[in-house]
């Protein structure tokens, strides 16, 4: 064990706003899979580790798997399914400190947050390096959207050239974001950074992938559209797993279709646009994260820092999550504009009475994945 004191929040990025949801309580058995940090620990040999359905048994039959239980952990009770497992699961905090003293064996890291912690040994990692794999829920099957952009159905319907112009800078922000993941740590990291500026450009990088790749591995040509095929996924294991106190919500949920929460319109028009050129009809809007500023989000800081939104005649004000309010009821209240959350959680929201519809998917991927130590699923 390689005990440290963690000075970074290892926050679940869906986590404290993620609207109130109770949780009930496939396809790759392939390789680990472990990428190189610099100024880590020297690799470990990967040629005797389990497979990653021999590594699941393992770890749910030891009762070591864990996940926030915060709205992200569909995934996980997907995941267990398909092997034929009980899907229940340990209640992880928001370090890795569990992970580090193996009371959890399996357990949950977004790519870009957690499992960078778990790798790297800058200011608040564990350094772990090579000596550790995780298992991709992309390649599993068992898949979930992440950050969408999201507003009212109401707004969308007064101010439809607001919605197309913002959607057009941001893109172009999140464009930039892309191509440069550097440049916009450095400018999410100057707007007042919730983590060190070495897990900013990090969280950067495995951002920029989450953006330009999709669940099958595909590069994305056409940055925030929304891909039906992987909604479809999303809202199917949701309502599988998905379980709400309320029995009219919970019968509203089952009910939904992709046409009730989303709309592909405004996207097509901000993307379709040659010049950029839009009537708004709101000139200062809002949007609101789903947590502290860092490089989940870094899109909209590159769009306000490179003058994107002034382009298009907005002022837009960066709201961050992590406040009283979540992101849908934000919203849906009209405290703010435009959010950021999962299809899930504003499918949930819509469900429970909320008028919100999804106008872009940022995240073309899931970010999550369950982060092993090699030495603790050794093939027999």
């Amino acid at each position: 064990m390689k005990k440290r004191t963690l000075k970074l929040m290892s926050m679940s990025l869906a986590a404290v706003m993620t609207f109130a949801m109770m949780a009930g309580c496939g396809s790759s058995s392939g390789e680990a899979k472990s990428d190189t940090p610099a100024g880590t620990q020297s690799a470990a040999d990967t040629s005797a580790v389990m497979s990653n359905e021999e590594i699941i048994k393992k770890a749910a039959g030891e009762g070591k798997v864990s996940n926030w239980g915060i709205g992200n952990e569909y995934e996980i009770l997907a995941l267990l399914a398909k092997y034929g497992l009980p899907t229940e699961y340990l209640s992880e905090d928001f370090t890795m400190d569990a992970f580090d003293d193996d009371s959890s064996t399996l357990a949950s890291a977004m790519t870009y947050n957690e499992l960078g912690l778990v790798k790297n040994d800058y200011d608040g990692g564990y350094g772990y390096g090579d000596t550790v794999g995780y298992i991709d829920m992309n390649d599993e099957g068992v898949a979930m959207l992440e950050d969408n952009i999201f507003c009212k159905k109401s707004f969308a319907a007064e101010n439809p050239e607001t919605v197309k112009a913002f959607l057009y800078a941001s893109l172009k922000g999140w464009e930039y974001a892309v191509a440069n993941p550097e440049e916009a740590a450095q400018i999410v990291y100057e707007a007042g950074s919730s983590v060190s500026q070495d897990h900013q450009s990090y969280m950067a990088s495995e951002v920029a992938k989450l953006v330009s790749t999709d669940m099958n591995g595909n590069t994305v040509t056409e940055v925030g559209k929304i891909d039906d095929e992987a909604m479809q996924q999303t809202l199917d294991i949701a309502k599988q797993y998905v379980t709400l106190d309320d029995s009219a919500a919970q019968d509203a949920f089952s009910k939904l279709t992709l046409d009730d929460i989303r709309d592909t319109s405004f996207y097509e028009a901000a993307a379709g646009s040659s010049d950029g050129k839009f009537n708004v009809e709101k000139s200062e809007v809002s949007i609101q994260l789903k947590w502290l500023p860092q490089a989940q989000f870094m899109g909209y800081y590159v769009a306000d820092a490179k003058g994107y939104y002034d382009e298009v005649g907005l002022k837009v004000n960066i709201v961050s999550g992590g406040g009283d309010i979540s992101e849908t009821t934000a919203v849906n209240n009209g405290t703010v504009d435009f959010g950021v959350t999962w299809p899930t959680n504003m499918a949930v929201a819509d469900a429970g009475g909320m008028d919100l519809v999804e106008v872009a998917q940022i995240y073309q991927r899931s970010g999550m994945t369950l982060v092993y130590k090699y030495d603790n699923f050794k093939a027999e």
